[in-house]
């Protein structure tokens, strides 16, 4: 990928997000697939395939560029064992296991947000 402009848009949109604490937060957590990945990764390190497996719906290829991006933002640990074939496994790192807490949170707060909006529509038929 190249270079993203000083002056573009989407550059100038990045730097007042990054301002705000819980924006910035809600960037690195965001997304289809990271809080999903996280979540599985809470009680045990996972390999690769362990992950596709408890995520369906998710490619290889979309496992592996969250995998990478969640790596670099320093919320999963990535560890390579020298074997043959070659074993990989994921773990959240300590910064990340801060999460789990608000994520739980969140997952509280979805499903009685589900629930709400499931009566709303119920009492509009």
């Amino acid at each position: 990928m190249g270079k993203i402009k000083e002056n573009s848009t989407n550059n100038i949109n990045k730097q007042y997000i990054y301002e705000c604490d819980l924006s910035y937060a809600v960037c690195k957590i965001g997304g289809r697939w990271k809080l999903f990945i996280l979540s599985r990764l809470k009680d045990d390190k996972l390999r690769f395939s362990e992950l596709k497996r408890a995520i369906s719906g998710i490619t290889e290829r979309m496992l592996t560029l969250q995998l990478k991006e969640l790596e670099k933002e320093g919320l999963i640990k990535r560890t390579v064992y020298a074997e043959v074939p070659p074993r990989v496994d994921y773990e959240l790192t300590d910064i990340a296991r801060e999460l789990i807490p608000i994520w739980d949170a969140l997952n509280t707060w979805g499903g009685k947000h589900r629930k709400f909006i499931e009566q709303q529509e119920q009492s509009e038929e």
